[in-house]
């Protein structure tokens, strides 16, 4: 995989996706979400917090907003959706919250630098997953949490429809990851499993940007594809993912 041509391919297409707005606001917002979340993390004053994958800020600000004693930042590719943010958050006042661009690689921060460090449905985004858990694990101090939220395959998807299904757009998905990866992958760097619950998420998508559906669908055993409960209208797909919710601990030195 070129890793560099990946990243670049992902940013691409959401500077679009977030530029237009409406219809992928659709495929990821959810208030119920947003409040499990904000309910789930113990989020404390004076914490040092890091939002990666912030995207156009869906998280970032309401966590800002509510916490006013922390210190939140939010780290993506897309720069120029991160400079929309910034106008933002400068007109709502929120002084403790800023956004940082980067490569998709390393991170800019020094180690040990946040207390608690989330991302939201973008880690299956990420084409060397390794590295970037590696700099989760760098940049979290001891005893700091890492938060994941993102996708996962049913159990009997062993042949990745649902993968096979999301790239259809050319936004650089890569794979989603069941709990047992991410338990092994964090844990290969030093994140403890600490709690976790499950969710879902009903994912639109329009059939105009979807070449080539039917022959994914010919492919894959129609009793997987119906676990996912996959319906159509005369414009739109749907498929229902389930959401893998997780908590990791930083292990202490």
């Amino acid at each position: 995989m070129d890793i560099k041509a990946s990243i670049a391919e992902t940013k691409r297409e959401f500077e679009a996706s977030f530029a237009s707005g409406v219809f992928y606001d659709r495929q990821t917002q959810n208030s119920e979400h947003l409040e499990k979340i904000q309910e789930f993390i113990n989020i404390r004053d004076g914490m040092n917090i890091l939002d990666l994958g912030t995207g156009s800020g869906y998280l970032t600000f309401p966590i800002a907003g509510r916490n006013p004693g922390c210190t939140v930042t939010g780290l993506d590719i897309v720069s120029n959706t991160l400079e929309v943010n910034r106008e933002k958050a400068a007109a709502e006042r929120l002084e403790n919250l800023s956004f940082v661009s980067y490569d998709g690689i390393d991170f800019p921060f020094e180690s040990g630098t946040f207390d608690l460090i989330f991302t939201r449905y973008s880690l299956h985004h990420f084409p060397d997953i390794g590295q970037s858990i590696g700099e989760v694990s760098r940049v979290l101090k001891p005893g700091g949490m890492f938060f994941i939220s993102d996708p996962c395959p049913n159990d009997c998807d062993t042949g990745r429809f649902v993968d096979d299904y999301m790239r259809m757009k050319k936004d650089g998905h890569i794979k989603f990851y069941t709990k047992d990866e991410w338990l092994s992958l964090c844990g290969q760097h030093g994140l403890k499993y600490a709690d976790g619950f499950d969710s879902s998420l009903r994912f639109p998508r329009k059939k105009e940007l979807s070449p080539g559906y039917e022959d994914i669908l010919r492919r894959h055993d129609k009793a997987v594809i119906e676990s996912y409960d996959f319906a159509e209208t005369d414009t739109e797909l749907y498929i229902t993912e389930r959401v893998n919710n997780i908590l990791f601990v930083k292990e202490q030195t």
